[in-house]
């Protein structure tokens, strides 16, 4: 009995190869995928010429999502006058929680004391005052959260003991005029993290637009 020949080979459109470009990446940012079998699936994808292969590539990848567009910008709110702005502010978590977020005005300084206990400190929606904000954390056992928008120069420093602090990197340019938060502190057995997103934006969405972003970096990589 003969075997059944292969189907025969199909040409690779523009549009299909794109589309499953689009499904990888989909994926890759959902961890569907390690990095380096992300990488395999991506060159195949951009160098096969057999319809058939390409479609192989996200059999086990479900339709990405129709594209959310990005925030719009929003317009920058004018400085807090010095005068409306406290010289400093403490923030105390004992075996308990601090949310600060929404609309609110950071002090110059802000000291941060989390023990057994957890602080998010939202700026996305925050009245910055001009200059340098700084925040400083003092954690055992505990953990501080610290949210930023794009366009915000972030300078974090501190020691952690068998802690850390996490600081994840923005992807657009800063202006020189960029406000400052400047982060520093203490952690024993504790984290602190320093996350970048926009308003409304969740953690899920973040990574994938940065994941995106450095996507974009690496293919522009050959031609620079």
């Amino acid at each position: 009995m003969s075997e059944t020949p292969p189907p025969p080979a199909l040409p690779v459109t523009r549009e299909k190869r794109e589309q499953t470009i689009q499904t990888l990446v989909a994926g890759f940012a959902e961890d569907r995928m390690t990095l380096e079998e992300f990488e395999r699936r991506l060159d195949i994808a951009h160098r096969t010429l057999n319809a058939h292969e390409l479609e192989r590539l996200t059999t086990d990848l479900p339709a990405p999502a129709p594209a959310t567009p990005a925030p719009a910008p929003q317009a920058a709110r004018p400085a807090v006058p010095a005068a409306h702005t406290r010289e400093t502010q403490v923030l105390v978590a004992i075996m308990g929680g601090v949310d600060k977020k929404g609309r609110w005005t950071p002090a110059r300084r802000t000291i941060v004391l989390a023990f057994m206990g957890g602080a998010v400190l939202d700026l996305r929606e925050a009245d910055i005052p001009a200059g340098v904000t700084e925040i400083a954390i003092f954690t055992i056992w505990g953990g501080v959260e610290i949210i930023v928008p794009p366009g915000v120069n972030v300078d974090v420093s501190g020691v952690a003991i068998m802690g850390a602090f996490e600081q994840q990197p923005g992807t657009e340019p800063l202006p020189p005029d960029a406000p400052t938060v400047r982060v520093s502190g203490f952690a024993l057995m504790a984290g602190v993290e320093i996350f970048v997103r926009y308003p409304g934006e969740t953690a899920k969405d973040a990574r994938r637009r940065i994941k995106e972003a450095q996507r974009q970096r690496n293919r522009r990589l050959p031609s620079e």
